[in-house]
């Protein structure tokens, strides 16, 4: 085995994968990388038994493999962070774990990054071949960071990415409780490309991708990587501020030059002007108390991820090679 760093490090979270473990296996087995490769997979806490057949499997490979088991589910961008920080790869691609991105659409995008200048990468479809629900989340997502995160309009931000090694250490710097990959490295540089890729149908099982784990993404970008929120909070305040001075105008102004009768203002009118103030304030004080309690949390230590094991399964540099001359050979 050499310890020289291998050309490109692929980086897959794991999340109950069933049986297309195996085909995902097969097709990182023999990929035509002379300068070397290696396979970086994080299981995020799977129920259906992926982390034992993933232990069985990764000894039969003619590559540098490494194994990270959750302690549980911590979400796809704790994976993604964790398997950045195992990587060891000029170049790292992080794929999901469906096959929907093909291996050769990988070695696409790995000789795009090389001949150009820019630090990341990200892939973008003609057609994507997810369900409906998830094409809508991830239309959301990609409007909300255009807002909040002052991303390029034509960018698209997908989990088929790629990226250079110093851009890698900049992003798994950041040690905090709630990663956001994509707010990371759009705070980290401007040299972003774009390459098209195929999209092609799930090799097998159901995605993962739930409102519990959209809302949680949202929630990270919202609170973590911009102040926006507490702006918009300011600008309820003030809206609010003036509304309410017009309205003591009104009373003042109908009071001592229009009201004859000196009647009360009605309950329904006052209940609806206690609710709409009283609710403005309750929405932004828990606004400010989610900020508050982040920070909280992240000062107080709450860890990233907990890792339960990490698996190796090591081969010397030279069999790539001899196992790609023997396959053309035949």
């Amino acid at each position: 085995m050499s310890d020289a760093p291998p050309l490109v490090s692929f980086v897959i979270p794991l999340y109950n994968t069933g049986n297309a473990l195996a085909k995902l296996f097969d097709a990182f087995r023999l990929l035509p990388i002379p300068e070397g490769y290696e396979l970086v997979l994080v299981n995020d806490g799977s129920a259906d038994g992926t982390m034992a057949r993933a232990e069985e499997m990764m000894k039969t490979m003619p590559i540098p493999v490494t194994l990270v088991d959750f302690a549980r589910n911590f979400g796809e961008h704790a994976a993604v962070m964790e398997g950045l920080r195992g990587a060891r790869g000029q170049f790292v691609i992080n794929l999901d774990d469906d096959l929907q991105n093909p291996v050769s659409e990988a070695l696409k995008l790995l000789e795009y990054i090389r001949k150009s200048d820019h630090d990341v990468v990200y892939t973008y479809y003609d057609e994507k071949k997810h369900s409906v629900f998830r094409n809508l989340g991830s239309w959301l997502t990609n409007t909300i960071a255009s807002f909040l995160l002052d991303k390029p309009r034509d960018l698209y931000l997908c989990s088929f990415r790629a990226m250079r090694r110093g851009m890698v250490d900049r992003v798994t710097r950041y040690t905090g409780p709630y990663p956001y990959i994509d707010g990371l490295i759009l705070g980290a540089t401007n040299r972003i490309g774009r390459l098209l890729v195929l999209h092609e149908e799930r090799a097998d099982g159901q995605s993962g991708y739930t409102l519990r784990r959209l809302l949680r993404l949202w929630s990270n970008m919202f609170f973590n990587f911009s102040i926006m929120p507490l702006r918009a909070a300011s600008l309820i305040g003030v809206l609010l501020c003036g509304l309410g001075a017009l309205l003591l105008t009104y009373a003042v102004v109908d009071r001592f030059f229009f009201s004859t009768t000196h009647s009360p203002t009605g309950w329904a009118s006052i209940m609806a002007a206690i609710s709409l103030f009283s609710g403005s304030q309750l929405l932004i004080l828990g606004l400010l108390g989610e900020y508050v309690g982040r920070t909280f949390m992240t000062l107080a230590g709450k860890p990233q991820s907990l890792v339960r094991t990490v698996a190796r399964h090591e081969v010397r540099t030279p069999l790539i090679a001899d196992e790609l001359e023997r396959g053309n050979s035949q």
